[in-house]
C-alpha cells in the first residue's frame, strides 16, 4: 500500500460556493479505508494513552461526558500523526475552502465520544480562539464510519453569521439557547451520517453539536484546525482565548502574524 498525503484531493467552484454560504461542507472519500487504519491505530493508542479522565461518566460534566479531548497529539506521540496532522491533501481542502493563498496549523485535537457518551452541545469553536478574522477551519475526520445512532457532527447552516452566542462556552446554556434561537430562526440542521472516509469542514463561526453515542462502539475522530497563513494574533476576549494563546500560540505577539515553531504552514498555493 502506498500512502501519500500530499496526493491532491479537488474542491470545484461549486463545492467553495457552498462551503461559503453554508459555512461548512461534508466530502466523500478524502481517505482511503487502508489510510484511515494505518493512520487511526496509532491515533486511536495515543489518544486512550493520554486521556485523563477517570470519572465515570455519570459523574462528569455535560462537557466531559461529550467526548475524551486529547490535543496536539502531533507534538506527542510518533512520526504517524505527525505526518497525518502536516499532510497537504487536508490542508489544501481548507486553504481551497477558505480562499486563502495558504494556511498553518492552529492545533489538532482527537475527539472520541464514547459508547453511552453524551451530546456535544450546540456552540462555536472560534469562541476559543484568540484570532483576528474568521479565516478558521476544522476537519473532522472520523476513523470510522458513523451512522446516526454513533452521533455525527450536525452543523446549522448558514449560521456563520450569526452573532448571537458567540460569547457562550460548550455548556448546557449553549446547547439551550443557541438552539433556540436558531431554530427560531428557520436554521436548517444537517445531521446525517458519515462513510467511510467522508471528511466534514465547518468555520470557527458556524454552530454545530452533535447527538449521544448510543452505540456500543466508541466513535473515533481526528480534528486538523487550520487557519489563513497571514492571520494575526487578537487581544483575548475570555479567559479560554488566554489559556489557547499560552498552549497553541505561545511567544505570538498581538497584532502580529502567529508565526511559531506551534503553527507552521502547512499549505502554499504554488500557483
Amino acid at each position: 500500500m502506498t500512502i501519500d498525503l500530499a496526493r491532491h484531493y479537488p474542491v470545484s467552484r461549486q463545492q467553495i460556493a457552498q462551503f461559503r454560504c453554508d459555512g461548512f461542507i461534508k466530502l466523500k472519500g478524502v481517505f482511503s479505508a487502508e489510510e484511515l487504519a494505518h493512520y487511526g491505530a496509532e491515533i486511536t493508542q495515543l489518544t486512550l494513552a493520554l486521556s485523563t479522565q477517570t470519572l465515570p461518566l455519570e459523574q462528569r460534566s455535560t462537557y466531559e461526558r461529550a467526548f475524551l479531548q486529547v490535543e496536539n497529539l502531533w507534538e506527542r506521540g510518533g512520526e504517524r500523526v505527525r505526518e497525518f496532522v502536516f499532510g497537504r491533501r487536508l490542508a489544501g481542502i481548507a486553504a481551497a475552502l477558505l480562499e486563502v493563498e495558504g494556511v498553518r496549523l492552529y492545533h489538532d485535537q482527537a475527539l472520541y465520544k464514547e459508547p453511552g457518551g453524551g451530546i456535544t452541545p450546540t456552540h462555536a469553536d472560534q469562541y476559543y480562539w484568540p484570532v483576528s478574522s474568521d479565516r478558521t477551519v476544522t476537519a473532522w475526520v472520523p476513523l470510522q464510519a458513523v451512522p446516526q445512532e454513533m452521533g455525527p457532527l450536525a452543523f446549522y447552516a448558514g449560521s456563520q453569521g450569526v452573532e448571537f452566542g458567540r460569547d457562550l462556552n460548550i455548556s448546557d446554556e449553549s446547547e439551550r439557547t443557541i438552539t433556540e434561537n436558531l431554530q427560531a430562526h428557520g436554521f436548517r440542521v444537517v445531521d446525517e451520517p458519515f462513510e467511510l472516509g467522508e471528511v466534514s469542514f465547518h468555520l470557527g463561526w458556524t454552530f454545530h453539536r452533535a447527538r449521544p453515542n448510543r452505540s456500543s462502539n466508541m466513535r473515533s475522530v481526528m480534528t486538523v484546525i487550520y487557519m489563513d497563513r497571514d492571520m494575526r494574533l487578537a487581544a483575548p476576549t475570555n479567559a479560554h482565548q488566554k489559556d489557547d494563546w499560552e498552549n497553541w500560540c505561545p511567544g505570538a505577539v498581538i497584532g502580529e502574524v502567529i508565526d511559531t515553531p506551534k503553527n507552521p504552514v502547512l499549505f502554499e498555493r504554488t500557483e
